[in-house]
């Protein structure tokens, strides 16, 4: 999708904040199950995409400190492996109405991208050896596809093996 009409559609702030940035992506609608058990499995089997494609936004705190983990959403987050790759030593989820204030979006619609505040963010190494990735655009039902190069330059994110099973 272009910049300009990104900009010009009603986007969100990740979307915007990917416009903004210059970007290309591809922005991703499908219907969306309020009840999903998983929201990223749920966004993969909607879109057809292999679910090691498509990552999950989950957020933690690390050492008491807000960290984003970006993990595909057929794995689990190794909150050990976050912790060491973040600098710190303990991990722990984060609580889901931190989460929701913190980033200003609702949990099974967060995004590593246009959060309020710049979190420290660490992506799964695996995505290293993608063409393109898949992460929420900002609400969910909408996922937006891009680089895992771009992914790390818009939120600063380090690459580590944070990702189990």
């Amino acid at each position: 999708m272009s910049a300009a009409k990104a900009k010009g559609a009603k986007g969100t702030p990740a979307t915007l904040a990917a416009a903004e940035a210059g970007i290309e992506f591809t922005l991703h609608a499908f219907e969306a199950d309020p009840d999903a058990e998983s929201y990223g499995r749920a966004a993969a089997d909607a879109l057809g995409l292999p679910p090691e494609h498509v990552f999950k936004t989950l957020l933690t705190e690390v050492d008491g400190r807000l960290t984003v983990g970006v993990v595909p959403v057929s794995a689990s987050l190794d909150l050990k492996a976050l912790a060491a790759a973040a600098g710190g030593k303990k991990a722990r989820m984060a609580d889901p109405a931190d989460a929701e204030r913190a980033t200003g979006y609702v949990v099974g619609g967060i995004s590593p991208l246009g959060q309020r505040r710049r979190l420290p963010t660490v992506l799964d190494a695996s995505a290293s050896a993608l063409g393109t990735l898949y992460v929420s655009a900002g609400r969910r039902g909408l996922e937006i596809e891009l680089s895992p190069a771009d992914l790390v330059r818009l939120t600063g994110a380090v690459l580590a093996a944070i990702a189990r099973g």
